[in-house]
This record gives structure tokens, sequence and C-alpha cells, in this order.
């Protein structure tokens, strides 16, 4: 590959998708090295102070400063943007960085949001309390129905936002429908794609206009660093975009952005072994607990709808013990392989307790409309051999009575 070929979307927009998940968005510097470079730097010096004046104002292309630009940052936004279908990509600090800035970059005062109900706790905080105190509304509503979507609608309704599968009730939001709904009524939809990635679902495909990432989870998938992304069209990006995140700045590190790059490189093989694995784990626990919340699944609900518009259904999923709090914590402790942990995405199988974890912050009002329950646990399957995941399990399900 010649230096400037990864960052040829004429060239690289033609190649598949595991050729764009290695090479994608690469610039090789003089040195001609094989991985990516890590650029550490804050800012950048020019040879005149007439290149400084033109590169502020537009006219010549280079770095300025790395709150708005770096190298490495920018392989990185080329790649994902590639990789999702997308005309542009600006990455931030982290999967909530990301939603924040996908969301207040573009509404105001007097606007409305209609926003799925199911969702990770920080976004349902984002949407319930911080939208409001800038004037927001937010009006929730069951996503996997597209006529609640519909009803909801209010003319300063700006956009819809929802995550599929949502954390970690795992509904699934049919996207073609919702999206149509939203582009009759010129509103946009922000999709929080992250527990499927482009490698199992591409959003954009089904008439979404913006896709956010927690890039922390899969697309780093290693438990390592933290990182966000936000993919839309190239207006979007640059000009309602990046004046938010110029300004306010949620910005990526040049070695996060360095190790999310070497996190793609894998993930199309990770999320699939991870899919197949959590696959067989789901099986086997559909026949041990009470109720499974498994997208792959044909006891799910949705399970059409999900392999319709995903490749696999991921790693992710959730079941109910109906001992409530005292059994699901008596589980976790009782294993011997599986974390207990709060994070999603890694290679290593994680556990939690959504109710006293990732959705604590929430009412029990709220978390019941949710469906979170205090029986409620979380995992992610990871690249063990399912079988010692399996035998972990089975060890703390007869532990709790199971």
């Amino acid at each position: 590959m010649k230096r400037s070929t990864g960052q040829d979307r004429e060239k690289t927009r033609h190649w598949r998708p595991a050729t764009q998940a290695v090479r994608g968005g690469t610039a090789r510097s003089e040195w001609g090295e094989t991985s990516e470079a890590i650029f550490l730097t804050s800012g950048y010096a020019y040879d005149c102070a007439a290149d400084a004046a033109a590169r502020f104002a537009g006219d010549q292309q280079g770095m300025t400063y790395s709150r708005l630009q770096n190298p490495t940052v920018e392989m990185l936004e080329q790649r994902i943007a590639l990789m999702e279908g997308a005309e542009a990509c600006r990455c931030q600090a982290s999967g909530m960085a990301a939603m924040t800035a996908a969301l207040l970059c573009q509404l105001e005062a007097g606007d409305h949001l209609v926003a799925g109900r199911a969702a990770f706790g920080s976004c349902r905080w984002l949407t319930d309390t911080l939208l409001p105190k800038f004037g927001i509304e937010t009006t929730t509503v069951d996503a996997r129905d597209p006529d609640l979507w519909k009803s909801a609608i209010r003319p300063e309704t700006k956009l819809f936002f929802f995550e599929t599968p949502a954390n970690p009730t795992m509904d699934v939001v049919d996207l073609k429908a919702v999206c149509e709904i939203a582009k009759e009524r010129d509103i946009l939809t922000v999709v929080d794609n992250a527990f499927a990635t482009s490698a199992l679902q591409r959003p954009l495909e089904f008439g979404a206009d913006i896709v956010a990432y927690s890039a922390t989870k899969m697309m780093d998938g290693q438990g390592r660093v933290l990182a966000g992304a936000v993919c839309g069209s190239e207006d979007f990006i640059e000009n309602t975009l990046l004046a938010f995140t110029r300004n306010t700045g949620p910005t990526l590190s040049a070695f996060n952005a360095w190790v999310v790059l070497k996190g793609l490189e894998t993930l199309d093989l990770r999320i699939r072994r991870q899919s197949e694995n959590a696959l067989e784990v789901g099986r086997f626990l559909e026949s041990r607990v009470p109720r499974i919340n498994h997208p792959g699944l044909p006891s799910h609900p949705q399970h059409n709808l999900a392999m319709s518009q995903m490749d696999a259904a991921g790693p992710i999923f959730s079941f109910y013990l109906d001992g409530g709090r005292s059994q699901a914590h008596g589980l976790l402790d009782a294993l011997g392989l599986i974390d207990i942990s709060n994070n999603i995405g890694d290679s290593r199988s994680l556990m939690t307790h959504p109710a006293s974890t990732t959705h604590s912050g929430l009412s029990e009002e709220v978390r019941a409309e949710m469906g979170i329950e205090e029986g409620m646990l979380r995992i992610n399957v990871g690249l063990e051999d399912p079988q010692d995941l399996i035998d972990d399990l089975d060890g703390a399900l007869k532990a709790v009575g199971l």
C-alpha cells in the first residue's frame, strides 16, 4: 500500500469490510512505518506567520491544535467513517462525550426530542435530567413500537434518539420503520450502535442520519481505553458538530486513538466469535433461568427483526432470576471465571447487576419502566472457550439454588 492510499476514499470505499478495518484511514509518514504512528503533540509549528493565519482561516491544509485535529485521531476518524459507510466522523473522549455532543450540537431551548426508553443509564440521565436544564423537552417511548414514535411527534420535535439493541433489555428497534417516520417529518435520527458496531449493523443503510458510539466497547474490545465517535454526513460533521466539539473540548487523545485503531483490525474476528460464544452460552442459560433476553434466540420476541438488520446478535444479553437482588448478587459472588464488571464489549467475559451499577442512578420508577428488575443480570460473553463459561455459570446457578 502506498503512503496515501488508506486515505483515498475513491479507492478504500471499494474495499471489503475486513480490509477497511485493517488499512482504512492509514496515512504513513516519510519514515514508511507499517503500524500507524502516534502523534503525541498538543500543538503544531508553522514555517511562517502567513501559514498560521492561512490554516486558521481554512485556506491551507494542515493541523492547528490537537483539540481540533491530530494525525492519529484523524486516521481513526477516517477508518470508522469508512467502516460505517458515512461521509465523515469525529472522535470524542468517551462514549458519553459522543452522545452528548451528537445531541447538544443540534438542540436548543424550545426543541423537543423523542427517545427510546430502554437505554444506558447515563443516556437516560442525559435526556431526562441534563437536556431539560437547557429548555429541551424529551418524550420517552417504547422504541419497539413505531406507532409510538409517530404519536410522540410535536411541531417542535427535532430529533429521534435510540439504541438498538438496547442496554440492558436487548430491545430491538425497527431501524427502517422508525427512520422513515422521522424523514417524513424532517426529523433527524441519532442511533447509538455500540452493541453491534458496523461489523454487525450499519444504521445509515436503514435511513439513520447520525450514528454515535462508545468506541470503548467492541471497537477497542480489550478493556484498555475510553473513546467515542459520531458519524454522519460531511455537512453535519463539519458545520454542526465541529463547532461544538472545537469549543467545548471533548477531545480524544492520540494514544487512545492509536489503541482503538489496533482494536479495529480484529473487530470483525472478535465480534463474530463472541457472538457465536454468546449464542452457545445463551442456549445453556435459556434452560436454567426463568427469562432471557437474547436477540439471537428464537424465543426473543424480536428475533426475526434482529436477524433481518444484524449479521449476528452480538456478545451481550441479559437474563432474570426470580430471587431479586439477593439471588442475583449471590450468583455473581459464586462466579470463579467470569469477572464482575460493568463494562461491555471486552474480550473477557463480564457480568453485572444493572439495577445496582449501570442504572443505579435512575429512580425505581424509571428502571421499572425500562424493564430493569432487581433480578436482572447482564453478561458480556468473551473469547474464552464457551464450555468453560458454561461450567462457571452452572456452578454459580447451583450455588443459588438453580
